[in-house]
């Protein structure tokens, strides 16, 4: 591991176009469940007939609205969570003017609240929410404040929609190409905390022209075999051993 994290300071300290692309790894470490683990929301026993994956879909928010409502607020909110090592590490970064963006599969707002400013959001925000009808805005305790099982807009009385990706629903193509635009200008991509089996974010991985691919996680990829170098470990507490 020393090897390792010696081989990861010199790409950083070598490097003056950082990129970091990150996933739910990345806020684990500040108690926000991610989806897939044996912890995960995906794994959550809810003793009725829909899944956690379907509770998340554009379906469930159209056909069943008071209990997409129930579970969203539930179980992907955590107003009290805060930035950890790794999101304060990745600012450190930034005004060092090494990390030039953070794109990210979470819809939490850690990285915002750490003090990162260039932060591209691939699935949305909590604290971006828009009335269906009128488009007016509503930030994240606006929206919890909002009265009834299924939120409405004080303005016009139409349904208040979190502005985050569900399932089946396609990603904004203009922050998608955002990020395109990063990954391929970097000379170096940190990937972080995610296991790359979601699409369409995973495929930005392809388009990384740079020198160095690193890919620090908890367990393995499939994208592995193209880094320059891998680390199966916590993203907290490899950046703890980062000294920049």
């Amino acid at each position: 591991m020393k090897n390792k994290i010696a081989q990861l300071t010199e790409i950083i300290f070598s490097s003056n176009n950082i990129v970091f692309f990150g996933g739910a790894g990345v806020s684990t470490e500040s108690n926000i469940p991610d989806f897939r683990s044996a912890n995960g929301v995906f794994n959550i026993d809810l003793n009725r007939h829909f899944t956690p994956e379907q509770l998340i879909s554009h379906t469930m928010y159209k056909k069943y609205p008071k209990e997409f409502y129930s579970f969203y607020k539930e179980h992907l909110i955590y107003k009290d969570a805060k930035p950890n090592y790794a999101h304060k590490f990745l600012v450190e970064l930034e005004k060092k003017e090494k990390l030039k963006a953070i794109i990210t599969q979470n819809i939490d707002t850690l990285h915002e609240l750490a003090g990162s400013n260039n932060v591209i959001k691939l699935h949305g925000s909590v604290d971006s929410n828009s009335c269906v009808e009128c488009k007016e805005f509503y930030n994240l305790d606006e929206f919890l404040s909002l009265l009834g099982d299924v939120p409405k807009c004080t303005r016009c009385g139409g349904i208040v929609k979190p502005n985050v990706t569900l399932y089946e629903e396609a990603l904004y193509d203009d922050v998608f190409e955002r990020a395109i635009h990063y990954i391929r200008n970097a000379d170096t991509l940190i990937v972080g905390g995610t296991s790359l089996i979601v699409y369409p974010a995973a495929s930005l991985i392809r388009y990384f022209r740079g020198n160095n691919l690193v890919l620090i996680n908890n367990t393995k990829t499939a994208y592995d075999h193209l880094a320059t170098l891998v680390i199966n470990d916590k993203l907290g507490e490899v950046f703890k051993k980062i000294k920049i």
